[in-house]
């Protein structure tokens, strides 16, 4: 039975792209819309991060490893997950069912569990052409997963923050959650 006082809560999965010091606009976004929200980083993400300042703003550190056992779980079961920005690599590990890492472990088991989860790729258009991603994308899919709508950047150009909308994740999730929160 869930608590009719919590908030409903969201996981922030982030990944190592230069826009990745951004999230805190989706976070933001959520807290607007009356979610709580924890943030999950993969290992390479957290030297793109201000680890202080949204640590400051979720009230809950940023989840990048494994607790130990025995350890008291340090963010509430999710209510759903968006992924953004989600890189190449973590896209392909993710459909293929890898889970070397905290933020991949959790998005695997996620499926299974029935979490409502959005997707918010952020790729150059040469590695958008790999067949590997196109197949990671449909396989995607096939999950249930909500594929944001951002279309890939020139290859050594960075760029495409200004395309790049990070509430979109929000409105993906929002009308598959259990407890609807905005």
């Amino acid at each position: 039975m869930t608590d009719p006082q919590r908030k409903p809560f969201l996981y922030v999965v982030v990944c190592a792209a230069g826009i990745v010091d951004d999230v805190g606009k989706m976070i933001t976004a959520a807290q607007e819309r009356n979610w709580a929200v924890g943030v999950v980083a993969t290992p390479h993400a957290l030297p793109f991060l201000d680890v202080p300042a949204i640590e400051t703003q979720t009230g809950f550190e940023i989840r990048s490893a494994w607790r130990s056992p025995g350890d008291d779980r340090p963010l509430p079961p999710a209510d759903a997950i968006a992924v953004a920005p989600a890189t190449f690599n973590t896209v392909n590990k993710w459909a293929a069912g890898f889970a070397d890492n905290l933020a991949l472990a959790i998005l695997c088991e996620a499926y299974g569990l029935g979490v409502p989860i959005a997707v918010l790729p952020y790729v150059n258009s040469a590695l958008a052409a790999h067949p590997a991603y196109r197949r990671s994308i449909a396989e995607l899919r096939e999950m249930g997963v909500s594929i944001g709508s951002y279309e890939p950047h020139r290859p050594k150009a960075g760029g495409g923050a200004d395309r790049f909308h990070w509430e979109e994740a929000i409105r993906l999730s929002a009308p598959r959650m259990r407890n609807q929160g905005g």
